[in-house]
Order: structure tokens, then sequence, then C-alpha cells
């Protein structure tokens, strides 16, 4: 710099990047790194050594839910209400049911501020349906209407069929297509790929005029099982009728089709949506002791199909949600913010309950440090899907390591979820159980969803590792540092 010479706009700005980061790089060299996203600055070792201090509170935690008084404790509470109550469709009495029984057990655990938050619900109801190969041969197969689908005429649809194996396809044989029902014989390789056909193949075999459309179940196994879930209709094209078949109905029409058989189906369904009902999110919390208005949440929701009793999806990630609010009680901690526990009203059409919650939230969403939910299964956990800034990543992975005892520290990505997305998406770090997806898939949406899926033993460590975190996260000294 010339001494003298009138430093122009362009040199200052350079000037005082050059300071910056001279002063930042010696912040780093000296320990003082920032860390948090408020006013205060920490190192990553100091982090390490708080985390560090909450072992002997980790272990006790584990001991009582994998070892003591509360093993299977979940899963004898998840069995009383799915036995008693059973599947708990969005719109239905049964699910009614289950969020008033819920309130009531709630409250009788001696959980605070336990409450009901209204929310609008579709209600959709399957009716009688009923799908019978009329060509080549007879054969009467298993079916179940996909979530908002509508009807039949009472005489059912009776069309050729036409098997595909990808919406590429269908548009190339677009012309086939017009006044038959379209059967989709789609590949399984993961559940995110496959799943677009449940949710488009109905618009996409209007659009090429068919009169119905059967989606192979979207399952990674299966033992004759029509796996359902919600579809959804797009403006301005016609609504045909959809459900899904077995995996091994797909395969073996698409097998005849190859061989150049004629294949006939006389379709009938009784689908039909009403109005939208009233229903509820059903909260619970333990108030935080030093920053009660900032807010870990951990949730499942407590909707299902209507097929088997819907233990699994998502009884189990509802109950080890409840669970850990109990082991913390049970122990007599209390962390500084707040743990809000919320059971989700009709997750399954779209994250309706959630959607509302958040719009309630929302305002308040700079003070909800970790959003938590459990809805892929509550088997033997392998870790846990995290997604937030590198920074609560490193914080994460240290909390992690204090499940060393139980041999479940891995932290991956992704740790998106229906419920939990909205926050997500406003920069608040989420977080989600990393399970057995392959048998998760294999009873997802099916009647086989049941309580004989459930392991006592493989929930409680679930559960374990649900407390550990949201406690640990809870009582920090400072919220999770954001991007």
């Amino acid at each position: 710099m010339i001494l003298g010479r009138k430093l122009t706009g362009k040199t200052m700005k350079f000037l005082l990047f050059i300071l910056f980061s001279v002063v930042h790089l010696l912040s780093l060299a000296s320990g003082k790194a920032i860390y948090g996203n408020g006013p205060s600055q920490r190192t990553l070792q100091e982090v390490k050594e708080e985390i560090a201090r909450y072992g002997d509170v980790a272990k006790s935690i584990i001991n009582l839910s994998v070892y003591g008084k509360a093993q299977n404790r979940s899963y004898e509470r998840l069995a009383l209400l799915v036995d008693t109550v059973g599947p708990r469709l969005s719109g239905s009495k049964n699910l009614e049911k289950a969020i008033e029984i819920m309130q009531q057990n709630l409250k009788g655990d001696g959980l605070e501020n336990v409450h009901l938050e209204p929310v609008k619900i579709p209600h959709w109801e399957r009716g009688e349906e009923s799908a019978v190969m009329l060509e080549p041969r007879i054969h009467k197969m298993a079916i179940l209407g996909l979530g908002s689908s509508i009807g039949t005429p009472p005489e059912g649809i009776t069309a050729e069929v036409l098997v595909v194996t990808s919406f590429d396809e269908l548009q190339r044989r677009g012309p086939d297509a017009e006044g038959k029902i379209v059967v989709y014989n789609q590949p399984y390789t993961n559940y995110s790929a496959a799943v677009q056909y449940r949710m488009e193949g109905a618009v996409e075999a209007a659009k090429v005029g068919a009169l119905a459309s059967l989606i192979r179940s979207v399952a990674s196994f299966s033992i004759y099982s029509p796996h359902t879930g919600i579809q959804e209709y797009q403006n301005g094209v016609p609504k045909i009728p959809t459900a899904c078949i077995t995996v091994e109905d797909a395969e073996m029409m698409s097998r005849m089709a190859s061989h150049g058989n004629r294949i006939v189906i006389q379709l009938k369904m009784g689908a039909k949506s009403y109005p939208d009902a009233d229903s509820f999110n059903t909260v619970a919390e333990i108030t935080g002791s030093k920053y009660p208005e900032q807010v870990v949440l951990v949730s499942g929701h407590l909707d299902s199909w209507d097929v088997g009793q819907g233990a699994m999806d998502d009884g189990g990630g509802a109950f080890i949600s409840w669970e850990a609010l109990s082991l913390i009680k049970d122990l007599g901690l209390r962390p500084k913010r707040t743990l809000r526990l919320v059971l989700w009203t009709a997750e399954e059409q779209g994250g309706i309950g959630s959607s509302q919650y958040y719009q309630l939230h929302k305002a308040n969403s700079s003070n909800y440090s970790l959003v938590m939910e459990s809805d892929l299964g509550t088997f033997l956990p392998s870790g846990l899907k995290f997604t937030g800034s590198d920074s609560a990543r490193i914080i994460m992975e240290e909390v992690m390591s204090l499940l060393k005892p139980i041999n479940i520290t891995q932290v991956l990505k992704a740790g998106d979820g229906t419920d939990i997305n909205f926050w997500i998406q406003d920069g608040v770090p989420g977080a989600s159980l990393l399970d057995d997806l392959y048998k998760y898939f294999s009873f997802h949406h099916s009647h086989g969803d049941t309580m004989t899926v459930m392991d006592p033993k493989q929930m409680n460590v679930a559960a374990a590792v649900w407390a550990v975190v949201s406690y640990v996260v809870a009582d920090l000294e400072e919220m999770l540092p954001r991007s």
C-alpha cells in the first residue's frame, strides 16, 4: 500500500477480506474456532469433553431400557394398543380411538403438557375390491386398492391387459394402452426408485387412455402379499381406478405377455373419498430446566394403513418415541431444553398432520435444536441418519459414541423423514434411525405388518438409542449449530 494515496472501495474491501482471513486463521491456530451458531466460540475439544461427561447417564439409560425394569415395556405397550384397536387409517374411528387412548396413556405416565392439537385429515375407504383374471385362465388375484383411488362402476371394469416394466415403455407403447388395464411390472432395486410407479402410475396410464392401472407391489420380498400406499392424481388428467397386485402376479402376467397370451382382467373396487375428518396430533413433554422455550422433538406417526395392525409402520416408531421420554423421566432426568414428543396423524396420506403442525409452530423454528422421526422400523438399529451442518454432524458423532456399550455408533447421511422434512428444509437439523430396510419393506403396508414382526429386545435397543440421543442433545449447553 502506498502511503498518502486514497484507497478505492474495491481496495478497502480486499484489505478487509485479507484482515478477516488472517484473524480467522489465527483463531483456528489458537484453538478458538467458531463452533456455535450464536455468540459463543468453542473448540471441538471443549465440545467433546462436554459430551464425554454424559457417559454415565447414557449407560444408565441403556441399562434401564435393555437390561432393567423397563425392558420390553415399549413392546408391551404397543401390543396392547394395536391388539385392542387394530389398524388406524386416516379418518377412521380406529384412529380416533387410538388418539384418545394415547392421550390417556401419556397423562398416566406423568408426562407434562399432554394435549391434542387439532388438524383436518383425508378420509378414504377402500370398500369391497376384487380382481379376477378371465383369460388365458381363471385366476383370482390378491389386490389392495391404493390410497385416494376412485372406485370402479358397480359392474367393474373388464378389459385386456398391457404389461409394461417402466414409464418409458408405456410411452413407447402408448397407442396400445387405450381402453386397457395397464399392469406395471417394474423391477425393485430400492424403495425410492420403485415407489414412483405407485405414486404416479395411474396418472401416466390415464394419459395414454388406460381404463385402470395395477401396480406391482413395492416390496423387497413377497409371499403373495399386496402392499398398499398412497397415490396421487393430477389436475387435468382423468382419474382412473388403481390398485397394487402381488409381485408374483405381476411377474406371471409379464411372462404370459412375453409368450403372446391375451390377458383379460375384471377389476371391481368400491373405493370412495369422503369430506376431510377432524383429527389430532398428540403431544407430550418433559419441560426444559434452563431453556424451556428451546425444543428437541422426537416423533413417530400413530396412523397406519387399514391392513395388518400398523405395528411396524409406525407403531414401533411412535412407541419408542414415547419410551424415550419415559426412560428419561424414570431416571429423574430433566434436560435443559424441552423434550417434546409428537405422535403424528395422517402421515400415510403425505404428512398431513405434520404439515399443519409446522404451519402452527414454524415461527419458533429457530428454537428447535433437533427434530427426530422414527419411521423405518424398530428392529436392531445400525446407526443414526442425520441431516445438518458439518459442525452439527461432528457433535452428533460424539453423541453417538456414547452408545458404544451397545455397538451402535454410526452417523450416516439423509436424516430426513416425511414428518420432519418441513423443519429440515427450514434449516433445523434432523435425525432418523437407520434400520433393516430389507425386512421393513418386506412387511411395509401389507397384511403382514403385525406384532409378529416386532422383537421386544430390538425395540429395547432402539428405544435406548432414541433416549440417549434426544436427552444429550437437549441437555447440551448450546443448540446444534446450523449452516
